[in-house]
């Protein structure tokens, strides 16, 4: 076997345990009220600052307890639901509005076009994470208010991608064709054009899952999200900064979950881009 061959035969070996790693993290969000092992918000004061695998009271603090006594492991997996699903609201919130922003600007052209992109422009010139901090600021923390934020800094790339695939597309045949039969605008979009930039659309999304994921858990870090008692890796981190020296665990179990969740958000989406690489 060539080394070529030993390289690609390692490759798609590997491939597989992102999707898996993220299906985990998924699956343990979606059934935590289930499998969590003790409340995450049960104060054990007796209990404070005890290192993994201590137990009390019949309870086995499988990865440690926090400042008041609360199972890091419990709060941990109500974290992922947090998390996770922040992301995937606002993921799909900001694609809505950013592709139909794209579309418009990219198949209407003219006047529209130069707002929309403008307006794009604007938004792009904005650090994302500034913008994020000052609109929850504004509005007020909370698990809506997140997501409402986070979709409102995130839209422009999506329109950017959604308006260069349309761009493409706009003067194709088949899209004449619809547009000459009397096809109406919406009818274009959604039909001719839409599942056309589908793919490049989905590597965004995939990409913005694990930024979502950061951007939350920055916000919360700061208490700008999702607010106490409610379980947040962002938060988690914040109070697990103070006790580094005597109790690793309270920031060492949410970072790596942070890590793991993005990382294998960001490989997902590289192999999604490189199969729509190779399949144009």
């Amino acid at each position: 076997m060539s080394r070529v061959q030993a390289m690609n035969v390692a490759r798609s070996g590997l491939s597989w345990w992102p999707a898996l790693l993220l299906a985990t993290l998924v699956l343990l969000a979606v059934f935590a009220p289930w499998i969590v092992p003790v409340d995450p918000d049960r104060q054990n004061l007796l209990g404070r600052l005890k290192p993994p695998g201590f137990e009390a009271r019949g309870q086995v603090f499988w990865l440690g307890s926090d400042e008041l006594g609360r199972d890091v492991l419990s709060r941990l997996i109500y974290g992922a639901q947090v998390s996770i699903s922040v992301a995937f609201l606002s993921v799909a919130l900001s694609g809505v509005v950013g592709v139909t922003v794209g579309m418009i600007a990219g198949y209407l052209r003219g006047t529209v076009e130069t707002v929309l992109m403008r307006l794009v422009d604007i938004f792009l010139s904005i650090p994302a994470i500034l913008l994020a901090i000052i609109t929850v600021a504004v509005l007020g923390p909370g698990f809506i208010n997140v997501i409402l934020v986070l979709a409102l800094t995130r839209w422009p790339r999506y329109a950017r991608v959604a308006y260069g695939q349309t761009l493409a597309l706009a003067d194709r045949p088949f899209v004449t064709l619809a547009r000459a039969m009397g096809a109406a605008t919406p009818r274009v979009l959604l039909t001719h054009i839409l599942p056309n930039i589908a793919g490049p659309l989905l590597v965004v999304a995939t990409l913005e899952f694990g930024l979502m994921v950061l951007f939350e858990a920055g916000l919360s870090f700061l208490g700008l999200g999702v607010q106490p008692p409610t379980a947040s890796w962002g938060s988690m981190l914040s109070t697990g900064r103070s006790y580094v020296a005597s109790a690793w665990w309270i920031a060492t179990f949410p970072g790596l979950a942070l890590f793991l969740l993005v990382l294998s958000a960001n490989l997902i989406g590289d192999r999604l881009s490189d199969q729509i690489g190779k399949g144009r």
